[in-house]
């Protein structure tokens, strides 16, 4: 049996994929061949060149969507997008969110609000209105990105180790319901990667954190994307209600 990935004919949406994670999973699941659709939560000429740039790399069709996934009205209107475009809908990744530190009995109400809104209910509104465009297709995947924050919990994280561990929760729970529907639902968890979102930690906080990494290395945006590639691909056709640590072997 052939191990390759295909993914040609199919069609992908990613969340917050204008940089960092998001835009490495477009990318490695357009080499495969899919469609894919790149969201922010606002349009700009960057994510629509990136959509295009993508696409003709690959030789496959990009769009760009704009679309606060936060707000179930937007979140609606994105997948009907979808639908119009492409007809159809294989493979979603629920990447969108954001990554606010505080201590308790520090942390902002405004921060609160706005990291559950677009790391828990936007998950969900997606998980809602995706799930019924890919069971017309006749079944799919649906990938979150929780983080292992979600599972493991830190200190000064509170707010976001608690919507990555509702994320986990949401995806246990997809994966037994629409199991039926021939629709696969997995999280990825990662660990400390190289993104925009780290470039404000402090040296010697950095360094705490490399050290406390088995592998020895800072993780990459590619490293969480080709497991997402996995899990949106055939190859993971039985896997279903699974949270795969991509963390290099990290202990928080």
């Amino acid at each position: 049996m052939s191990t390759t990935i295909d993914l040609g004919g199919k069609v992908a949406l990613v969340t917050g994929s204008s940089r960092g994670i998001g835009r490495a999973i477009a990318e490695v699941l357009a080499g495969a061949g899919a469609d894919v659709l790149l969201n922010a939560r606002k349009a700009s000429e960057e994510l629509t060149a990136l959509a295009k740039d993508i696409a003709d790399e690959h030789d496959v069709r990009g769009e760009a969507i704009a679309a606060d996934v936060s707000v179930a009205t937007e979140a609606s209107a994105m997948f009907q997008k979808v639908y119009k475009t492409f007809g159809r809908l294989d493979a979603l990744v629920n990447n969108a969110g954001v990554l606010k530190d505080g201590l308790i009995g520090m942390i902002r109400q405004e921060d609160l609000q706005s990291t559950i809104a677009v790391n828990t209910v936007g998950t969900l509104n997606c998980i809602q209105a995706g799930a019924r465009l890919i069971q017309r297709s006749g079944g799919g995947a649906i990938t979150n990105v929780a983080s292992i924050i979600g599972v493991r919990g830190n200190a000064g994280q509170l707010v976001y180790g608690a919507s990555k561990g509702a994320v986990i929760g949401a995806t246990l729970s997809a994966a037994k319901e629409l199991a039926a529907k021939q629709i696969r639902v997995n999280a990825v968890a990662p660990g400390y990667i190289d993104t925009n979102m780290i470039r404000s930690v402090p040296a010697e906080t950095h360094e705490q954190r490399l050290a406390s990494i088995g592998m020895g290395r800072i993780g990459t945006p590619a490293d969480v994307a080709d497991v997402v590639l996995f899990l949106s691909s055939p190859l993971s056709r039985y896997v279903t209600g699974t949270v795969i640590g991509v963390d290099g072997g990290m202990l928080i």
